[in-house]
């Protein structure tokens, strides 16, 4: 019996492991991919190996504003995931994207709408700078900010264009 439980984990494992790589061959993936691990249910603990496997190891994260900028490394990022802030639950949508893409870069621009456990709700914009290499997209850098009441994100990130 503890052979067939064994066996099932490693199928599920695998299952996931494939799932995800397949998510990381398109922009939309790999974006949608980010947004669905860092959004969790309370008690749910993040995956911070899934998500590290959508960085390139040398990643930065910065969250800015028009008082400052404060970058992470992708490992040290991971770290603040940890907090118990994050376990209490956090969801993040997309609420639209721009993707620019040429010869195996790109940029995403990403409005989104986070909610965390305490009801706080925000708006702001991703800008994700990736890389095309090894069959699979990798996030290069991740920047954010979050719209406020003096700047309000421009409609164009909002909602298709005509």
């Amino acid at each position: 019996m503890k052979s067939l439980s064994i066996l099932l984990l490693s199928l599920l494992f695998s299952t996931l492991a494939l799932a995800q790589e397949n998510n990381l061959a398109s922009i939309d993936g790999i974006v949608n991919e980010l947004l669905d691990q860092i959004t969790i249910e309370k008690g749910e603990k993040m995956d911070t190996t899934a998500i590290r496997n959508l960085f390139h190891p040398s990643a930065i994260l910065t969250v800015a504003d028009s008082s400052g900028a404060e970058s992470v490394s992708i490992a040290n990022f991971l770290v603040l995931l940890k907090d118990p802030y994050y376990e209490a639950g956090y969801l993040e949508q997309e609420l639209h994207k721009i993707v620019h893409e040429y010869n195996g870069i790109a940029q995403v621009f990403q409005s989104f709408y986070g909610k965390d456990s305490e009801g706080m709700e925000e708006k702001g914009i991703n800008s994700y700078q990736l890389v095309y290499y090894e069959k699979r997209w990798w996030i290069i850098s991740l920047l954010w900010t979050i719209e406020s009441k003096d700047s309000k994100i421009p409609s164009q990130y909002l909602k298709e264009q005509d």
